[in-house]
């Protein structure tokens, strides 16, 4: 059967792997066992052959990669469920590291990423978005590309050294928001986004493997130091869903999702994100299940997540919370209120009740109808329950199928190398000021000579100046304002064979 037992109340309750797609969300207050039923969910739709993409924010997640010690705690509870086959056993992982520390170095180019997540990054205000808007828009039209922060800085610097010019042309750049920019880009260096942008970049179907027995690939990205830094933990996220929703081909309600994405400690997606952001992920929340990808937030508190994305998860799993605070109070209120109600329970009594690895549990039934509330006994999972030591984490990537892949990184030619080109090129094509007259005078003699009559007649020699030397002289004096200047050193410099850029 297309179903995934998730425990058992006064019956069993299974989500359909139909309506998996639909979303979802697992919250609870801290050690309610919220990440076991992550862990559950995780394997048990890896043995259902869906691939898995998991953010492993505090380590724990890590023992899906190993089974679990027997115990007799455990199978007890396999029996009062009903799992008839329960046995520990590992499942098929890979490890993702944006450092590529903890995993394989997980890559995006400064052009997929785009302006707008990338204002996010850095914190840019709407002066510097605009002016980095600019950037992208001048690294199109001169044909560079744009891969890792060096590029980035590069791009940058042409636009400080080149600042009048692009502002006629694309709009005004101040000198001091260009500065911001270039020190937020320093700060996001610092933090890590050097290791983050780069090639190989990230190749989606490398996310959606199945291993040579059908089981589904669970990706686990090691996030515990991405975590500290939360605007690129969050903008690397929303890249990835649109990503995701941006390239998948449309299929309908499939009968089994293509991939199934968990995002924990998903309050940092929101937090700070401004409202054209978040209309971004409304939007690719309602869509991106006709893609066949479900996501499923995992937080303490329902509110965590906005109203307007919270309605759109059917599946949840709530554990308990505890009514401390006003704001676990209100807490406990919005919960009880995104759940069917059932006669035989008061939601808002029985939450505060539940015992660890219990839950309240709503999944979506047949036409997609969510059923009542129950009160469960969630499944435990197979793999062990607890974090995988280094050295099994070692072994782990070295057996991985796509580790040559991606551990290397390559650095072809882009903005940054194209753009150092061109400054040798004009350097030495433009001799320095301290060049004797003598030997400049010899240069355009021997020009002169070269290219005959017509030459000299234009360029003049190293006796006499030329016809387009003495217009420009004359030009200079005579044209008063500074617009006819920059007109007469446009049609000169045509004439001439120089760039009326400086």
């Amino acid at each position: 059967m297309n179903t995934l037992l998730i425990g058992k109340g006064d019956q069993q309750v299974h989500l359909n792997l139909k309506y998996a797609n639909r979303h979802g969300l697992i919250a609870g207050a801290t050690g309610t066992g919220k990440t076991v039923s992550l862990m559950s969910l995780a394997e048990g739709f890896s043995r259902q052959g869906v691939p898995v993409f998991i953010t492993d924010v505090k380590g724990d997640i890590s023992g899906l990669a190993m089974a679990g010690t027997p115990s007799e705690k455990l199978l007890q509870r396999a029996a009062q469920i009903g799992i008839e086959d329960y046995h520990n056993e590992a499942n098929p992982v890979v490890l993702w590291d944006l450092a590529g520390i903890q995993g394989h170095p997980l890559r995006t180019t400064i052009s997929e990423m785009g302006p707008t997540l990338l204002s996010r990054i850095l914190e840019l205000n709407d002066t510097q978005s605009g002016i980095l808007d600019i950037v992208f828009q001048l690294a199109d039209d001169q044909g560079l590309l744009l891969l890792d922060l060096d590029d980035l800085r590069a791009m940058l610097a042409l636009v400080a050294e080149e600042r009048k010019d692009v502002s006629a042309k694309y709009g005004l750049i101040s000198a001091q928001s260009l500065a911001a920019i270039q020190r937020s880009v320093l700060g996001l260096e610092r933090d890590g986004g050097k290791d983050f942008f780069g090639e190989p970049a990230l190749q989606l179907e490398d996310l959606m493997r199945t291993n040579l027995q059908g089981r589904g690939i669970i990706n686990l990205l090691a996030a515990n130091k991405l975590i500290l830094t939360p605007r690129l933990y969050s903008s690397f996220l929303l890249w990835l869903l649109s990503e995701l929703f941006e390239n998948l081909p449309e299929v309908g309600d499939p009968e089994k999702p293509k991939l199934v994405f968990f995002i924990d400690e998903a309050h940092l997606l929101f937090e700070g994100c401004p409202p054209s952001l978040l209309k971004r992920v409304e939007q690719i929340m309602r869509l991106i299940r006709s893609k066949g990808v479900g996501v499923y937030f995992c937080s303490q508190f329902p509110d965590d997540v906005p109203g307007e994305i919270l309605g759109q998860l059917g599946n949840r799993i709530q554990h308990a919370l505890r009514a401390y605070t006003p704001r676990d109070q209100k807490a406990v209120k919005t919960a009880a209120e995104t759940f069917v109600p059932n006669p035989k329970l008061v939601v808002s009594e029985v939450i505060s009740q539940l015992g660890v690895g219990e839950a309240l549990v709503s999944m979506l039934a047949d036409k997609g109808v969510p059923t009542m509330v129950e009160r469960a006994l969630i499944a435990p999972p197979r793999c062990r329950m607890g974090p995988a030591t280094s050295e099994e984490l070692h072994q782990v990537r070295a057996q991985s199928p796509i580790g040559g892949k991606y551990d290397h990184s390559i650095n072809r030619e882009s903005a940054y190398e194209l753009l150092n080109q061109r400054r040798t090129g004009v350097a030495t094509s433009n001799p320095t000021s301290t060049a004797s007259d003598t030997a400049n005078d010899g240069q355009t003699g021997q020009k002169a000579e070269e290219q005959g009559w017509f030459s000299e007649l234009i360029f003049g020699n190293k006796r006499r100046q030329g016809l387009a030397e003495t217009l420009s002289k004359q030009a200079a004096r005579t044209v008063g304002s500074q617009l006819g200047k920059q007109i007469l050193r446009g049609i000169l410099g045509g004439m001439l064979g120089k760039s009326s850029r400086r």
